[in-house]
């Protein structure tokens, strides 16, 4: 027997498959395993793809074959419309012909009955044509007949006409010269009338002013008369009263002195009696000034009555809205009292919470560092001790360190929201204090702020605002 040849080494990735390790073939046997997997669905894939276009090939077959089909339907009919067509076509022509045989036979007989009726026409021009000459000429005839016989009377009737004027102008004359006569003489009497009558008022005139004339110089004298009689009688009356103003001029001489004498004791009496009077006048001047401020007096303590009745009115009302503002005081009070209360509970509460919560999560994240660590750890003596690529080990320590970062990142940003909700708390109370009147010392305690280590950089915004580090 020929000696058994030896089997070819399987070389897989540069590494003979002989000298791999169990773990490198179980890799190998689940590397090959997807590969297999992945090759199965390509191939379903591709099956169902196969399938898909035969039935879409198929369902494209019967629309080709049902749109020949539709096609040649089409043509038959194109076909049978075309035979049609003709047909109707040979009929139409047909007709056409008939027309136009009707149509010449028709416009013989028309042109033969219009050379008929042309012909009785041009005779019955002819003669009417002959009527209207002979009618032309015996209307000429007339007119020129008619246009002697004017003539004639044209004439006659100028010689008449200026017979007539020159009679009438003959007649008018003589009538012009009867008038002008007659009314010459008609002047002349007028006028010796007219100076006879101007002759006798002038007379008239002049004896009415010699009448007047007299009677004036009469009227003159007698009342010249009448005023020197006047006047006589004046001076006789004015000696009269001369001589009795004279009387009367002594006894009021006597009675000048006598009154001389009153007014002397009067004059003394009245100087006695000025200082009575200067001081009575101050007086009345004192009276009338106490009259006058007695009238404003009287009006300003009228006025006075009635602001002291608005006055009580408003404090009436301003001690009833001090009432009402004492009790809503006492009430606010209370009410401070109370928020006061709830909020130190309230921050009290948070407090509590907070810092537990921040323990929990603080202790959470050291524990998570520390097993971090001990991984890398775990990791670097792997390494170090197979000094062979890791390259899949590697991918999945990876992951799992992503999602230990993913982890804590997001307990940091749990951590930064929770502290930032107790801040914006704080600042809230803080601002309702302020708000009702209460000073922050007043509280008794200082609210614990809380920043997160690697969260002094976070925004004064609300706490739903906190964000996660991307």
């Amino acid at each position: 027997m020929p000696p058994k040849k030896k089997k070819a080494p399987v070389i897989i990735d540069g590494v003979d498959t002989s000298q791999m390790t169990r773990e490198q073939l179980e890799v190998f046997a689940l590397r090959l395993k997807e590969e297999n997997e992945r090759e199965r669905e390509e191939r379903n894939f591709f099956q169902m793809e196969r399938d898909k276009i035969r039935t879409f090939w198929e369902i494209t077959r019967n629309e080709l074959e049902e749109a020949r089909a539709k096609l040649r339907n089409k043509d038959r009919q194109i076909e049978e419309a075309a035979e049609k067509n003709e047909e109707e076509l040979k009929f139409y022509k047909q007709k056409v012909k008939h027309l136009q045989y009707e149509h010449q036979s028709d416009l013989t007989d028309n042109k033969a009955q219009s050379l008929v009726a042309l012909k009785t026409a041009q005779d019955e021009h002819t003669a009417q044509e002959r009527k209207l000459l002979q009618d032309k000429r015996d209307m000429k005839n007339l007119i020129r007949e008619q246009e002697i016989s004017h003539q004639e009377q044209t004439k006659s009737l100028k010689l008449q006409h200026s017979e007539e004027m020159y009679n009438a102008r003959n007649e008018f004359e003589s009538r012009a010269k009867d008038i002008e006569l007659k009314f010459e003489k008609k002047y002349i009497d007028l006028k010796n009338d007219l100076n006879t009558k101007h002759n006798m008022e002038i007379a008239e005139v002049e004896e009415r002013k010699n009448t007047q004339i007299a009677e004036l110089t009469d009227h003159h004298a007698k009342a010249f008369n009448e005023m020197k009689n006047y006047y006589n009688d004046i001076t006789l009356n004015n000696l009269a009263l001369i001589s009795s103003l004279k009387d009367q001029m002594e006894v009021l001489r006597k009675q000048n002195q006598r009154m001389a004498k009153q007014v002397a004791d009067l004059t003394a009496e009245n100087k006695k009696l000025v200082l009575p009077l200067q001081q009575a006048l101050a007086d009345v001047a004192e009276y009338k000034r106490q009259l006058q401020n007695y009238e404003k007096d009287k009006i300003s303590l009228a006025n006075t009555k009635l602001k002291l009745n608005d006055t009580t009115k408003q404090l009436g009302e301003l001690q009833w809205s001090y009432d009402a503002l004492e009790l809503r005081f006492e009430k606010l009070q209370e009410e401070r009292d109370q928020l006061h209360d709830n909020f130190v509970k309230a921050i009290l509460e948070v407090q509590q919470k907070t810092g537990v919560k921040n323990i929990l999560l603080q202790k959470r994240l050291e524990t998570l560092s520390q097993v971090a660590d001990h991984r890398l750890v775990l990791i670097g003596e792997l390494s170090s001790a197979t000094k062979e690529p890791l390259f899949r080990t590697n991918k999945q320590l990876e992951s799992i360190l992503a999602k230990k970062n993913a982890t804590i990142s997001d307990l940091q940003y749990e951590l930064a929201r929770v502290c930032k909700a107790h801040d914006d708390l704080l600042e809230t109370y803080e601002q309702k204090l302020i708000s009702f009147g209460i000073p922050k010392d007043e509280l008794g305690f200082t609210p614990l702020r809380i920043v997160p280590e690697g969260q002094g950089g976070l925004a004064r915004g609300p706490a739903g605002l906190v964000t996660r580090n991307r």
